[in-house]
C-alpha cells in the first residue's frame, strides 16, 4: 500500500477566463472545483495506475466534507483525521498567465495531530508513505522529518517532496526518491546551471552519496533524468499542447514511487514517470488511465 500524506489540503478553484482586468468585473468562462493538495494528486494518480493507494492527512468543516465526499466518488480510499478548523480554498486562476492564490490553512490542534500520528501503527513492511505539500501555520517546520521514525520503525519507506534544506536534513535517514528539478539541484550546491545532462547528473550523485536511493531530476522541455550510482538515463518528453503544470511534478513522483513499489524496475519507473508527469501536462486536470498509455509509448530512454 502507498499512502499519501497531506497535511494542508484544500478545495482548488479553478476559474478561466480570457484576460483578467484588474479592478474591474471579471466574467468567468469556465469554474470548477477539485479536491486539491500534493499528496491528493499522488493518490489519484496512483489511482489511474491502479495502485492501492491511501490518502491521509486532516480535513474540517464544509470544505474538508467535499474534499472526502470528491475522493469517494473517484473511488479513492482516504481516512482523514478530521479536525475543527476549516480545510482551506485555493484560487488557480487561468487567463493570460496562470496565477495561484493559496490560503494558509487551518490551526491543528494536538489532540488532532495525536489521532494523526496514531495510524502510523498501520503501516507494514513493504508499504511506502509519500509526504507532499505545504505545513500549516502552527506546526513546525519538522513535521514531516519528525514522522519519519514511525514509519522506519514499521519496515516501511518514505518519499518527501521538498526542497533546499529541508531536502537535505531527511536524505541521510534514506528517502526511497527524491525528485529536483534541476533549477532547484545548482540551488542547493550553489552552483551555476549545468550545461550538460552528464554535469546534472554528476550533481543529482551527490544526493545519492548523501543518502538518497534514487534520484530524479526533472528538466521542463529538455526531459528527465534517472541517477543511480553507477549510471545514469536520459528521458525525452513528448511533443504536446501543455494545458495544466499544476499536479505534473506529483504526478511525475507518483508515477515513479508506484511503479517501483511494485516491480523494483528503475527503468519501468522511470518512464511511467515521465508518462505520467506529461500526461497530466497535457491533460486539464490530472491526467487519465488512457493518457498515461497513451504518452508512454512515445517516451525513449537512452543511457547518457
Amino acid at each position: 500500500m502507498i499512502y499519501s500524506v497531506t497535511i494542508n489540503p484544500a478545495i482548488d478553484y479553478v476559474i478561466g477566463l480570457p484576460k483578467l482586468e484588474l479592478g474591474l468585473v471579471n466574467r468567468l468562462d469556465s469554474a470548477i472545483k477539485l479536491p486539491g493538495g500534493k499528496g491528493i494528486n499522488v493518490s489519484r494518480i496512483l489511482k489511474e495506475l491502479s495502485i492501492p493507494t491511501t490518502a491521509w492527512g486532516f480535513t474540517g468543516g464544509f470544505t474538508g466534507n467535499f474534499i472526502n465526499q470528491s475522493l469517494e466518488k473517484l473511488g479513492l480510499g482516504c481516512d482523514f483525521t478530521p479536525i475543527a478548523g476549516d480545510t482551506r480554498i485555493n484560487v488557480k486562476l487561468k487567463a493570460e498567465d496562470e496565477t495561484e492564490l493559496n490560503a494558509p490553512g487551518p490551526q491543528i490542534a494536538d489532540a488532532e495531530i495525536a489521532a494523526f500520528r496514531a495510524k502510523f501503527s498501520k503501516l507494514q513492511a513493504g508499504d511506502v508513505v509519500v509526504m507532499a505539500g505545504s505545513i500549516p501555520a502552527g506546526l513546525p517546520e519538522s513535521f514531516y522529518r519528525d514522522l519519519i521514525p514511525l514509519i522506519h520503525e514499521r519496515g516501511a519507506e518514505f518519499v518527501i517532496d521538498t526542497t533546499g534544506q529541508a531536502l537535505l536534513d531527511t536524505l541521510p535517514l534514506k528517502p526511497l526518491v527524491v525528485k529536483p528539478n534541476h533549477h532547484e539541484l545548482a540551488e542547493l550546491f550553489g552552483d551555476a546551471e549545468y550545461d550538460s545532462f552528464q554535469a546534472t547528473a554528476a550533481a543529482g550523485r551527490k544526493l545519492l552519496d548523501l543518502g538518497a536511493k534514487h534520484v530524479l531530476i526533472s528538466m521542463a522541455g529538455a526531459g528527465a533524468l534517472l541517477v543511480t550510482k553507477d549510471k545514469a538515463w536520459h528521458g525525452t518528453v513528448p511533443k504536446g499542447n501543455v494545458k495544466n503544470s499544476v499536479g505534473a511534478g506529483d504526478s511525475m513522483l507518483a508515477g515513479f514511487t508506484g511503479t517501483f513499489a511494485q516491480t523494483q524496475d528503475e527503468l519501468a519507473s522511470f518512464k511511467k514517470a515521465i508518462a505520467c508527469g506529461s500526461a497530466t501536462a497535457f491533460s486539464t486536470d490530472l491526467a487519465t488511465a488512457a493518457k498515461i498509455a497513451e504518452v508512454e509509448a512515445t517516451i525513449t530512454i537512452e543511457e547518457i
